[in-house]
C-alpha cells in the first residue's frame, strides 16, 4: 500500500491471496458486462467488507495493491457526449484516454451501451503523453467504433474534464465477477483546481446479467446502487449550470462542494 493511499481497507487487503493483471484479463476481461456503482462513506463500507467473507483475490502488481487512475473524458464544442447522457438517450457514448501512471500505460476507449443496458468498452493502446488530446489515429479509431454502432461520430472532440483517483481491484471467482474501490477521486475541468471527494469510496462491479457476490453483500447491509458517472456527475458537479435531473440526489447529497467565492 503505497503511492500517498493510506486506506482502513489495508489491513483487510493485506490478508488476501493476490491475481495478476495477466491472470485477471484472462478469467475476467468483462469488456462486456452490467455495471453497478455505489457510493459508500469510508467507514461504512470498512465495516461492510470486513465482514465480506466471499473467496476473493486482489490484483498486486510488484507488491502495489493501490494503482494511481488517470481518465481524460473528451466531448464536442456543445458537449453532445454530456447531454447524451444527461437525457438518458440509447445511442449514448463516451470518449475518454485511460492511463495506469505507475505504469505508464495509456489506452484510448470508446464506451456504448450494448442490448440490456450492458455496457460495451473497446479500446486500443495510446501514447501517455497524448492522453490529453485525440490525435489523427485517435479519431480514425472513434470514427471506426461509433460508425460500427450505428452512432454519428462528433467532431471537434477536445478534453472536458479529467479524473484522478486511487483504484482498488478484486476478482471474485465464484461469480466471475469483478469490483473495483475507488480512493479520493478528484475532479478537475482543464486549467483548474481538482474537486477532491474523501470521505466516500466509488464501488463499481463488474459482472454478467446476474449480480455478483459483492453486490449481495452491499444489499444485505442497505447500500443500493447510486446513480454516478464519472464523467456526468463531475461534469454535472462543476458546471452546474448543466442540466442534472439523472444526478441531482448525487450531485445534491454526495458529491463535495464547490468552494464560495
Amino acid at each position: 500500500m503505497s503511492l500517498g493511499y493510506q486506506t482502513s481497507l489495508s489491513p483487510r487487503l493485506d490478508a488476501l491471496p493476490t491475481i495478476t493483471l495477466e491472470d485477471l484479463n484472462t478469467t475476467a476481461a468483462l469488456q462486456t458486462r452490467i455495471d453497478r456503482k455505489y457510493l459508500v462513506p469510508v467507514d461504512k463500507f470498512t465495516q461492510i467488507f470486513n465482514s465480506f467473507d466471499a473467496d476473493m483475490q486482489v490484483l498486486d502488481t510488484n507488491g502495489l495493491q493501490i494503482f494511481p487512475y488517470d481518465s481524460v473524458y473528451f466531448d464536442t464544442p456543445a458537449l453532445d457526449s454530456y447531454h447524451l447522457a444527461a437525457y438518458g438517450r440509447r445511442r449514448r457514448y463516451k470518449i475518454r484516454t485511460r492511463s495506469y501512471l505507475n505504469s505508464g500505460v495509456s489506452f484510448l476507449e470508446v464506451k456504448t451501451e450494448g442490448s440490456r443496458s450492458a455496457t460495451v468498452k473497446e479500446r486500443i493502446p495510446y501514447n501517455l503523453a497524448d492522453r490529453s488530446r485525440i490525435t489523427v489515429e485517435g479519431a480514425a479509431y472513434i470514427a471506426e467504433t461509433l460508425t460500427g454502432t450505428g452512432r454519428t461520430p462528433p467532431v471537434n472532440l477536445a478534453p472536458v474534464l479529467e479524473t484522478v483517483y486511487g483504484r482498488i481491484t478484486l476478482y471474485l471467482p465464484a461469480s466471475n465477477s469483478r469490483a473495483t474501490i475507488d480512493l479520493n477521486v478528484a475532479w478537475s475541468l482543464p486549467g483548474q483546481c481538482p474537486l477532491v471527494m474523501r470521505d466516500q469510496v466509488v464501488v463499481e462491479t463488474k459482472s454478467g446479467s446476474a449480480p455478483g457476490q459483492l453486490d449481495k453483500h452491499l444489499w444485505r447491509n442497505g447500500i443500493r446502487p447510486s446513480r454516478i458517472s464519472k464523467f456526468a456527475t463531475g461534469m454535472a458537479t462543476l458546471m452546474p449550470h448543466l442540466p442534472a435531473n439523472r444526478w441531482h440526489h448525487t450531485v445534491l447529497h454526495n458529491m463535495p462542494q464547490l468552494p464560495s467565492h
